[in-house]
C-alpha cells in the first residue's frame, strides 16, 4: 500500500513503557512521511501519559504536550481480563471498539504482535492491517492482511522497517519527541533548585523481573562512589518496586535520594539528567529516548535487539549470560558478576564526555 489518498491511520502498541518507546522512533517517521493523514494511536490507560501530557486533551493538532498523533484511545485490557464475566467490563469493551470504529481507520499497523493488539486492529475494521511475518504470538498474524518481514537486529530497526513498508519510503531516523507538560517541567526545576541538584544521576535498581536485577544495594554503592566527583543520585522507582529505593538509598549511606514521581515528572527529571543507570527496563530506555548517556546492566536479554537506541552509552553483559525471557528465573548469574567497579569506571567515561 502507498499512502496516497490515506485520510486516517491507527497504530497499535497498547504496552508496555519500553516497547511504547520502542515504536516511538517509527511513528515519529510516518508523522513526518504523512503530514496530511490523521493518526490515532490505541494504547493502555496506565501508559498514555508517555503519548500525551495530563494537560492536554487526548485528541486535536499534534502539540508540545502530544507532539505525535492526533487522537489516542484508552484501553485498559489488563482490567478487563480480571473481570471478563462483569457487565461493565462488556461495557467499556463495547465503548472502546465503538469509538475507534467512529473513525473509520483505512489502515492500522499492529507494532505488538500479539494476539490480543491483531485483535484491536481488526476490531477497528481498518481495511488494511500490517503486522510483522513473524510476530511475538504466532496467532496474531491471523488477524493481518499485510505481513511484513522485519529487517534490522535492533527492535526500534524492526519497527522502523514495518514504517517503511507501509509508506514505501521513510525519511531518515531522528530521535522521537516526548510530551512536554508545563507544570511537570516547572515542579522539577524547583525541586532541582530547592536541593541544590545541577548535575545528577538517575539510578534505576528496578527491573520488569527477578532475572533482570541487579542487586539494589549495589546502586547505593555507585552514589557513594560518584559523591566523590561531586555528582548526586536521584534513585527512580515505580509502584511496588518501593523497598528496592529504600534498599538502595541505605546502603547510599546519604550519597542518594529518591525520586518516586509521575510517569510526566519522571520525563521531566530524565530530560535534565547528566547520565542514567539501570538494568533493561522501561525507564532506561527512555533516557535513550531523550538521548540522556546510558550505563546499561544487561543480563538475560539481548542488547542486540533490546539495548539502548540513539544515545551515548556503555553497556556492561557478561559473557556467562544467555539470552532469556523465563520471567520466574532468579537473577542471572551473569548480571551478578558485573561489579560496582565497573559500573562506576563506565559511568565517569561517559560524564567526561561531551553532550550532543
Amino acid at each position: 500500500m502507498t499512502s496516497s489518498g490515506l485520510n486516517r491511520l491507527l497504530i497499535v502498541r497498547t504496552s508496555a513503557m519500553g516497547d511504547i518507546l520502542h515504536a516511538l522512533p517509527a511513528v515519529a517517521a510516518l508523522r513526518r512521511s504523512l503530514p496530511e493523514t490523521s493518526i490515532g494511536w490505541v494504547v493502555e490507560e496506565r501508559w498514555v501519559e508517555l503519548l500525551c501530557a495530563p494537560s492536554t486533551a487526548l485528541a486535536g493538532l499534534p502539540s508540545t504536550g502530544r507532539p505525535l498523533v492526533d487522537r489516542i484511545h484508552t484501553v485498559n485490557t489488563k482490567g478487563w481480563r480480571r473481570s471478563l464475566t462483569a457487565f461493565d467490563t462488556w461495557r467499556q469493551i463495547s465503548e472502546s471498539v465503538r469509538e475507534l470504529r467512529t473513525f473509520r481507520y483505512q489502515a492500522a499497523i499492529d507494532f505488538q504482535g500479539s494476539v490480543r493488539s491483531a485483535f484491536i486492529a481488526r476490531l477497528s475494521g481498518a481495511n488494511s492491517i500490517y503486522g510483522f511475518a513473524h510476530p511475538r504470538e504466532g496467532t496474531a498474524k491471523m488477524f493481518y492482511s499485510k505481513p511484513i518481514a522485519a529487517k534490522g537486529a535492533h527492535v526500534i530497526e524492526q519497527n522502523l522497517s514495518l514504517a517503511e513498508s507501509f509508506t514505501g519510503n521513510i525519511p531518515a531516523m531522528n530521535q522521537a519527541e516526548l510530551p512536554r507538560d508545563d507544570k511537570a517541567e516547572r515542579d522539577c526545576d524547583q525541586f532541582l533548585k530547592k536541593h541544590q541538584l545541577e548535575k545528577f544521576v538517575v539510578l534505576n535498581p528496578g527491573a520488569g523481573w527477578d532475572a533482570k536485577q541487579w542487586p539494589a544495594e549495589r546502586y547505593g554503592e555507585i552514589a557513594q562512589q560518584l559523591s566523590q566527583d561531586g555528582m548526586k543520585c536521584l534513585i527512580n522507582f515505580g509502584p511496588g518496586e518501593e523497598a528496592l529505593a529504600e534498599a538502595a538509598r541505605t546502603s547510599s549511606q546519604g550519597c542518594a535520594m529518591l525520586l518516586g514521581v509521575s510517569l510526566t515528572e519522571l520525563i521531566a527529571f530524565t530530560r535534565r539528567a547528566a547520565l542514567f543507570i539501570g538494568g533493561d527496563t522501561g525507564p532506561m530506555h527512555l533516557a535513550a529516548t531523550l538521548e540522556i548517556p546510558v550505563v546499561a546492566l544487561f543480563g538475560p536479554t539481548d542488547p542486540a535487539r533490546n539495548g539502548p537506541f540513539g544515545t551515548s552509552k556503555i553497556v556492561l553483559r557478561s559473557p556467562a549470560s544467555l539470552t532469556s525471557h523465563k520471567r520466574n528465573a532468579p537473577v542471572d548469574p551473569g548480571l551478578l558478576a558485573i561489579t560496582v567497579d565497573e559500573v562506576v569506571a563506565s559511568a565517569r567515561q561517559l560524564l567526561k564526555e561531551p553532550r550532543g
